[in-house]
């Protein structure tokens, strides 16, 4: 399994979803995350990450509330966003990554 650089590190922009099951904002994401993909598809990756699961990762990241969001290309962040986003916002950051 890739390691989380390795997976940022693409050329590809990755949108990163940090989630909680339990978090209703974060299951009103869902539904505009596969939209967002249905509309891109090749042109981004989603990685969605369960705090819960992951909270060595998400505190490196310095997720202090669920939903956040980040974009990276080669690497480095391009955009970060907390709080439910709507899919223009999503795409527009994706597209201009």
């Amino acid at each position: 399994m890739a390691s989380f650089k390795e997976i940022i590190a693409t050329d590809t922009p990755v949108l990163i979803d940090f989630f909680a099951t339990w978090c209703g904002p974060c299951q009103t994401m869902m539904p505009v995350l596969e939209k967002l993909k249905d509309e891109l598809g090749d042109r981004v990756k989603i990685l969605k990450i369960d705090v819960d699961k992951n909270q060595a990762l998400a505190t490196q990241m310095n997720v202090r509330g669920v939903p956040a969001f980040m974009i990276y290309k080669n690497g480095k962040q391009i955009w970060k966003g907390s709080g439910v986003q709507p899919l223009h916002v999503l795409k527009e950051q994706v597209v201009k990554a």
